[in-house]
């Protein structure tokens, strides 16, 4: 599975578009663990302790960092978490 990173005009977030559905309609914004409860792939990604933000688009995810997290180290894990969930 290949997953393509884009940047967005907010350097501290993350668009990943694994080239396969992320939601069925609609979108889902989640500030927090406890919003993102239900989400399987959110609160997955919450685990990650510099992640503040999760979007989820028709085909993408973003994923938004602290602002003194390095995405060098960040991307990685969360290439690994998104990989994990559709490969399961």
């Amino acid at each position: 599975m290949f997953i393509q990173t884009e940047v967005t005009p907010n350097p501290a977030t993350v668009k990943f578009v694994p080239g396969q559905a992320v939601m069925p309609s609609g979108t889902a914004d989640f500030r927090s663990a406890e919003e993102a409860a239900h989400s399987i792939l959110a609160a997955r990604l919450f685990q990650v302790e510099d992640v503040v933000g999760v979007f989820l688009g028709s085909d993408f995810v973003s994923v938004t960092k602290v602002d003194d997290a390095d995405w060098q180290l960040l991307k990685p894990v969360v290439l690994g978490i998104i990989m994990e969930h559709y490969v399961s």
